[in-house]
């Protein structure tokens, strides 16, 4: 059985890297945008037999439950990687046998690219990854079990999460899929992400009527 599982810190804390082009209110709005997205898109995916979420923030837990999605709720947040974790080990004694992580800040992510990793085909143990836009982050990764190897999210996992599942000696599936390569960290990739078409997504819409696109583009032509 391969699920997929999303871990949602609370929002109001998010995107502390971008502090430098955005205030606290923008945010929160911007990282609300995102979420939006990537749940829209997670409410299409065929594939997952189950949807986990492991969150203590009620809005999120608020649409889990509109949906029918399993919720895991935590008493505290450590760090995202021993949220995942903890969750892992969970979810494989249930018998989950492969488990898709994913973030929840990517605004162009299609059901389709998600379905595209869970179906992947390969001899177990395995792992599926998505490095971020720079290479060096993971944007999502599929463990086959779920508790192949320890997660290590942030600057560098790429590399770490390599290293880690040839060490299982489990086989290593890149993908590369610039929409799922696509979340927002910082302020390049903000401005990465206005150069894609943002029509008909939350993100587009909030990023135009906060005035974030206006004021970016006037410093861009400054620049």
């Amino acid at each position: 059985m391969r699920a997929l599982l999303l871990p949602i810190k609370d929002l109001k804390n998010a995107k502390q890297r971008l502090a430098g082009a955005l205030n606290p209110g923008e945010r929160l709005g911007l990282a609300h945008a995102m979420m939006e997205d990537t749940l829209r898109a997670v409410r299409g995916v065929r594939r997952a037999e189950t949807i986990f979420l492991v969150t203590n923030y009620e809005p999120a837990i608020a649409i889990a439950e509109e949906c029918s999605w399993e919720i895991l709720r935590e008493g505290r947040q450590i760090s995202e990687s021993d949220s995942v974790d903890a969750a892992s080990r969970i979810f494989q004694e249930r018998g989950v046998t492969g488990l898709l992580r994913l973030p929840l800040d990517l605004p162009l992510v299609q059901a389709s690219d998600i379905d595209g990793l869970l179906g992947t085909e390969c001899e177990l143990p395995a792992m599926v990854i998505v490095p971020s836009r720079d290479g060096t982050g993971t944007n999502a990764i599929l463990r086959m079990p779920p508790t192949l190897f320890p997660s290590h999210f942030g600057p560098g996992s790429f590399a770490k999460h390599c290293r880690e599942a040839e060490q299982a000696g489990a086989q290593v599936i890149v993908r590369r899929n610039e929409r799922i390569e696509m979340d927002v960290d910082d302020e390049a990739d903000l401005r990465a992400l206005l150069r894609h078409d943002l029509s008909g997504t939350e993100t587009g819409k909030w990023i135009e009527e906060s005035g974030v696109a206006v004021r970016f583009r006037a410093h861009a032509a400054t620049a």
